[in-house]
């Protein structure tokens, strides 16, 4: 008996460092006798969004040990993994008029794609 199992990709978070003030919890004796916090600079990473080209390949391995852990568990043997590919692309073109009194076209364009794995596929063999 034969499983097949599914495993999707996930895009990679991205983001930026942002410094914050943090406490020390100390206090401070303040210039008219007050206490106050005293507080340090550091910089932190901030999630934006997501990735809209790269996956999170650490994740994406994570996931997977685990997927073969358990069917491992279940007595199931792998046979193969296999990667799922999709893709994306973008293009655009003009055409003008132009040039010396009108009489002429001009124009440009430009396209790009690129693929990435979008997710794999774990089938494995019941151990008997």
């Amino acid at each position: 008996m034969n499983k097949v199992v599914y495993v999707p990709a996930f895009f990679e978070p991205v983001g930026k460092n942002k410094t914050v003030k943090v406490s020390t919890g100390e206090k401070k004796k303040g210039f008219f006798g007050g206490e106050k916090g005293v507080t340090r600079k550091e910089t932190q990473w901030e999630q934006t969004g997501w990735s809209d080209c790269r996956i999170d390949g650490e994740r994406l391995a994570n996931d997977l040990a685990e997927i073969v852990s358990g069917l491992n568990s279940e007595g199931y043997e792998i046979v193969s993994v296999t990667p799922v590919t999709s893709g994306s692309y973008d293009w655009k073109y003009e055409l003008k008029s132009g040039g010396y009194q009108s009489s002429g076209y001009g124009g440009y364009g430009y396209g790009y794609g690129y693929s990435f794995t979008n997710s794999l596929i774990v089938t494995a063999k019941k151990i008997a």
